[in-house]
């Protein structure tokens, strides 16, 4: 069976991290024929290395990706058996006409955003007929539980986890590569965000504490502000500073699989977007999530009903040391006035309930993990309409 997935680079890294995945483990796990479309080649290859920006067709690692051209996207290009429409991304006209002229017609679904809000199970699987053409397209919700379509899981994955987490000379290797050799002492934190307002007041927390804290940040946006609060002027791969009890190292950006192991070698990982967000719920750590902006706060709702889900079985005070923090850090009302003060406040609560997060963390990817995963769900859904 042959699938096509669209996939329009908004974010940089949260779309096509989703899709990537996705049109991996379909080829790998479920041995389809998949052409992934992507309009971002630059930022694909960020995640993907071995990309060749310049090719309009290649294969890599069993998948073919294709240069999405939207204004001139070949007309002759026939359908697959499963058409992916990820994140509302809107097909190319020509290519929805060739849909609807075939015999048997393409299994359409429309990949949406991963929400834990009350309304997603309701309305995940719902079909949505075209307007002028016969075709229906059925939207597929990610999520957290029963009556959704679950999280990416690739096989295997919380087995490697495992077998890293438990294996001290592994984890060595992976900080020698970066030259670093972290003390057991020490809190590693990974820090992958957009720009923060936020930030200074939680590296100045961290600098001040008692604790040792070191801070792994990913070459990317966030390092021209981190340098600024360490009174450098410029940080770059390989750069390191110091304040009080804050070290921070720039590591370089990486691939998905060494990503993953930086969040289960992390005590605590800050994320953003969605990809990184839930590979740290699979690392089975403590994390914050920095959620993309949205028109009319529509992000503090998702936000929220995240926070709503995952703190469900958490004690109160970790649940207000939880919420606190990562409104904070989404520049959200907190109970503090966000300066530097009310950010070591906020920080001192929420390092006193570590091990009821770490705990909490460990919970919540089992109970995740007992859930299908959303490669296979997509592909029963589709094998029940073909």
């Amino acid at each position: 069976m042959h699938w096509d997935i669209f996939c329009h680079v908004i974010d940089n890294f949260g779309d096509i991290g989703v899709t990537w995945r996705l049109a991996r483990q379909l080829v790998a796990e479920h041995r389809l024929h998949v052409r992934l479309w992507v309009d971002d080649l630059q930022s694909f290859k960020r995640l993907c290395p071995e990309l060749d920006t310049a090719a309009g067709a290649q294969t890599v690692r069993g998948v073919e990706v294709r240069r999405w051209l939207h204004e001139d996207f070949d007309a002759a290009v026939e359908p697959a058996d499963a058409v992916i429409e990820a994140f509302a991304c809107e097909l190319p006209d020509a290519y929805v006409k060739r849909m609807a002229a075939r015999a048997v017609k393409p299994a359409w679904i429309n990949l949406e955003y991963l929400s834990a809000e009350a309304w997603v199970p309701e309305h995940h699987r719902l079909p949505s007929p075209h307007p002028r053409l016969p075709l229906t397209r059925h939207f597929f919700f990610p999520g957290f539980g029963a009556g959704t379509g679950g999280l990416l899981r690739e096989r295997g994955l919380i087995r490697r986890r495992e077998a890293f987490q438990r294996d001290p000379q592994a984890q060595k290797a992976f900080w020698q590569r970066f030259g670093l050799a972290p003390a057991a002492t020490e809190m590693r934190i990974s820090l992958f965000s957009y720009e923060n307002p936020a930030l200074p007041g939680l590296l100045a927390a961290w600098a001040a504490g008692e604790s040792p804290v070191r801070c792994l940040v990913p070459e990317g946006r966030i390092v021209a502000q981190v340098a600024e609060f360490l009174g450098q002027s410029r940080m770059t791969v390989g750069s390191t500073a110091t304040r009080g009890s804050l070290t921070v190292h720039v590591i370089p950006f990486t691939d998905q699989d060494d990503y993953d192991r930086l969040l289960w070698a992390c005590d605590l990982n800050f994320v953003r977007g969605e990809d990184s967000f839930v590979r740290a719920q699979w690392a089975a750590r403590p994390l914050v999530w920095h959620i993309y902006p949205q028109k009319e706060n529509a992000h503090v709702v998702k936000l929220d009903a995240f926070l709503a889900v995952y703190g469900e079985d958490l004690p109160v005070t970790a649940t207000r040391a939880l919420r606190a923090l990562w409104r904070g850090w989404n520049s959200l009302p907190k109970g503090d006035s966000g300066s530097e003060a009310g950010w070591k406040t906020t920080w001192e609560a929420f390092r006193h309930e570590r091990p009821a997060f770490e705990a909490h963390a460990r919970a919540w990817a089992e109970r995740l993990a007992a859930e299908p995963d959303l490669a296979a769900q997509l592909v029963e859904f589709v094998s029940q309409r073909l």
